[in-house]
């Protein structure tokens, strides 16, 4: 009977959908589905961020046109500080929305890297930042708005970037913010996330 009762309760996770997150921007908002069901640590540990306001009042600080827009460095507070884009969250725990279990966050707010979905850097996705050593992934992630599949974890070159979401609605704000005056590659009127 116990079996047949976690064969139906894992039945049921699997046919529920994936959540969704709204992105509030000053420049507009965009919808994203986060794939939970295909990277649950990295998901998990975005709305464990999300969801402590972590990333609220933070800026946009890598925008490079036809490539992607990168977001989530604390230091970005001060959309003009040198060192935005070198930062990552505090160490801690988080809970694994999927097993239920404790991830940790460590050596600078580091998750441990989750290539295991095949899902490509194509535009409009989602896909975890980090330093381009293993494991040094944290907070930074970056929104695809070019063909980027030379960032698949499983393609041949050097950076691996593993992709966990996609944009499902206000695709136009992302390519709003792409084109956007930058200096070094930082907007220069600062672009806001109000919330998550």
């Amino acid at each position: 009977m116990l079996k047949k009762v976690f064969v139906l309760a894992a039945l049921a996770a699997a046919e529920a959908a994936n959540p969704s997150a709204v992105f509030e921007t000053t420049e507009g908002s965009f919808t994203a589905e986060l794939f939970l069901d295909r990277t649950p640590i990295t998901v998990s540990n975005f709305i464990d961020l999300s969801t402590t306001g972590f990333y609220n009042g933070l800026h946009f600080h890598r925008v490079i046109p036809n490539f992607m827009n990168q977001f989530g460095c604390p230091n970005s507070k001060d959309p003009k500080a040198r060192n935005a884009g070198q930062g990552g969250p505090p160490d801690g725990e988080f809970k694994n929305l999927v097993t239920g279990s404790t991830e940790k966050r460590s050596n600078g707010g580091n998750i441990q890297d989750e290539n295991i979905s095949r899902d490509s850097n194509k535009p409009g996705t989602l896909s975890m930042a980090n330093t381009g050593r293993p494991n040094s992934g944290g907070s930074q992630f970056f929104l695809n708005v070019g063909n980027n599949a030379n960032l698949d974890w499983f393609s041949g070159g050097s950076s691996k970037h593993p992709v966990f979401g996609q944009i499902t609605d206000g695709m136009d704000i992302a390519l709003k913010i792409n084109k956007v005056q930058t200096r070094q590659d930082n907007p220069v009127v600062p672009i806001m996330m109000k919330s998550i």
